[in-house]
This record gives structure tokens, sequence and C-alpha cells, in this order.
């Protein structure tokens, strides 16, 4: 009878999952060839703020992708070297010297860390700063990370996606790097996760509460922006990127998607480095509240682990929920899956890797409690406000 119980709410979940959210494991938002090809009008200007912590390994290549951009509109880049312990803004200057364009390319040395503020979002903060410093500030900031490369048509799709919508925040869910083992295991299913939280096709509904946008590539009105108060508005979120859209889906449309034209090409060559990256901000996401640790926890088994034991171990109707669970979950993974490049038959080893997400998902929280929690380039920033 408990066996029969648990079969029900498994299937009950997954039934929910696949018809009733947003679609989201369809992975349908996307930012596909030709979308948003074609500008109504003339193109705005842009500002590309980009903050950067020892980012020499990368930050070339980043800088020099957005320099390199077709766009027809007026664009300039501002990178703001937040105390970097390399050369991060050498490298940067040398990338735009090489191809001729260093008046295109502004380095702002960062001042030190306010109480209060994450790195980035403070870093950020100086960017924009510079931006409505201009003699003519642009209509549009692009907010993006210097390990984001861009293909020479991503700014222009962007910016028609933009001006076609409406949108006071166009974001794009950057195709992250999956080369490596433990990135093939984990990435994907990193996105799928994502998309199961905020489901795109509800982020751009205006009628829906949802809000979401991904970090790395976030172009914003920057009229809207300064009206919302700016970075300092979010100053001490982790979760900046959905903290930002969900600002600023009160003043205006939002779009996220899928793209192929912008990618990241940070590594995550182990398992320890996926650990990071989740342990990260999970625990954020928790509101760093126990109690909704402890009842993701079971929402985790419950939709991921218990499909496997019922199929495995159970007899007759809950054996037989187990398998169509398991299956259920499988298909949802395929659309990410291939997004990927990745075989669907990897879509059954779902609640293995869930499995694990759970434990980097508990690690977030050991993490906090050491006074660990966000922990990015020697900085420790989750829940700043408290912790300073």
């Amino acid at each position: 009878m408990a066996n029969d119980l648990i079969a029900s709410m498994v299937l009950a979940i997954w039934l929910y999952l696949l018809v009733a959210r947003g679609g989201f494991w369809l992975a349908a938002e996307r930012d596909g060839p030709g979308a948003g090809a074609a500008m109504r009008g003339a193109w705005p200007d842009i500002a590309v703020v980009m903050p950067a912590r020892d980012e020499a390994s990368c930050i070339g290549e980043t800088v020099a992708s957005l320099l390199m951009q077709n766009y027809p509109g007026e664009l300039c880049v501002v990178v703001v070297d937040d105390n970097s312990r390399d050369a991060t803004g050498e490298v940067a200057r040398k990338a735009a010297a090489k191809l001729g364009k260093a008046g295109r390319l502004t380095v702002v040395s960062g001042r030190a860390l306010p109480a209060g503020w994450t790195g980035k979002l403070w870093a950020q903060q100086q960017g924009v700063d510079c931006v409505n410093e201009l003699p003519r500030p642009p209509a549009y900031v692009l907010l993006t990370d210097a390990d984001i490369v861009y293909a020479p048509d991503a700014v222009s799709h962007l910016a028609a996606r933009a001006q076609d919508e409406g949108a006071v925040l166009t974001s794009l869910m950057v195709k992250l790097h999956c080369a490596s083992l433990a990135e093939r295991a984990f990435i994907p299913a990193f996105i799928f996760f994502f998309q199961m939280l905020y489901p795109f096709a509800w982020a751009n509904d205006r009628r829906h509460a949802t809000a979401a946008a991904a970090g790395g590539c976030m172009l914003v009105r920057r009229d809207v922006l300064q009206d919302v108060g700016g970075m300092a508005a979010i100053r001490g979120a982790l979760i900046d990127d959905c903290a930002l859209a969900k600002l600023l889906k009160a003043r205006g449309p939002i779009w996220i998607g899928l793209t192929e034209r912008v990618r990241s090409i940070r590594d995550y060559p182990g398992v320890a480095d996926i650990r990071g990256m989740v342990s990260r901000t999970a625990y954020a996401q928790l509101r760093y509240s126990p109690l909704l640790l402890a009842g993701t926890v079971l929402g985790l088994a419950l939709t991921y682990i218990a499909p496997v034991a019922l199929a495995l171990f159970a007899s007759g109707f809950a054996q037989l929920a187990g398998i169509l669970a398991w299956l259920a979950m499988a298909v949802a993974f395929w659309p990410t899956l291939r997004f990927y490049g990745l075989p669907v038959i990897w879509g059954l080893a779902l609640p293995a890797i869930a499995a694990i997400y759970m434990a980097f998902t508990v690690d977030s929280a050991y993490q906090h409690a050491r006074g660990r929690g966000g922990m990015w380039k020697g900085r420790a920033q989750a829940n700043v406000s408290e912790l300073r």
C-alpha cells in the first residue's frame, strides 16, 4: 500500500512536469537561425559592461569577439578590472590593440568592495556608472561575463529581438563548455534543472510572475536600469541575474532563451569544479533556509530516486509506475541532451545525476555554515549583509 501511494505521487509529479510546467523540458525558447535578424528602425547604441577578476586566461578572446561584432550601430566595451591578481586588464587592452580597436575599449580599475555588495554587482555598478557618464549614453547596456564568446552576429540578433519584443531585458542562456567527462555528465542537467525552476515560456509571458535571466548575457535598457536604482537595487543578491529579471519584469517585457551564438569558454574539468559552481548559489536559491533545504532534498528524492527504487525493487502497480516515471524523466531530458550533442541514452542516468546534485545542494548549506558560502575568486559572498 505504501509503495502504491509513493508510486501515485511520483506519477503525478512527472505528469505535472511534462504537461503543466510551461513545457520547460522541450527547450523550445531559443535564439534560433534568423531569430530577431531584422531590425525595425535605427540600430541602438550599446555599451558592454564586463566585470573581470583574475580572468587573464580568457578575457582576451571575449573582448576580441565583442570588438569584432558586425553590429551596425555604435558598440563599445567597458571592462571593470575587479582588483585582479593577474594581468586581466593588460590582456584586455592588448586584445583590443591587436585588432586596432583600442579606442572602443575602456578598462576601469575597480574600487575596494564596500559592505553589503557582492563583488560582481559592485564591479557592474562601476561599469554602469562609467557608461552613464559617456557624452552620448547608449540605449542599452550589455551585461556579460569575461568568459563569454560571441558569434559575429550575436549582438545584432540580441538588439533586434529586444527592439521587436519591446523588452527591457533580453537574455541568452549561453551554451556552456561541455567537453570533459564531468561536463558531459553534469552541464546538460544544470540547464535542465534551471529551466525546470524558471520555465522560459513563463518568464517570457508578462502575465506570469516567473522572471529569469542568465547572467552571462543580459541586454538591458539603460534608462529602465537607472529607474530601478541600478545594480544597487540588488547589491547583495547572489543569484543576481534572476533578481534583476524580477526587478525589471515589473517595468516591461523580458525574454530569455537558449542560444548557439554565445558560448562560455570556462571549463570544468572535474567533478569538484562542477560542485563548486553549484554549491556557490544552491543554498542562496533556498533563501538560506534549513526547512527549504530539507524539503528540497525530500522533493528530489521523491522525484528522481524513488522511480528507480520502485522500478528495481517494487512489484505490480508500484513497479510499473516507477518504470513509467523513469522513462518520463529520460524523455524529458532528451531535448537538452540533443542541444549539447549527447546521446539520448544518457537520459536514463538522470536519477544518478540528480542524486549528486542533491549532495551538491547539501554541501552548499555546509559551506554557508562555515562562512564560505558563495565562494568566488577568494571571496565568500553568500548573504553578505549578514556576514559583513
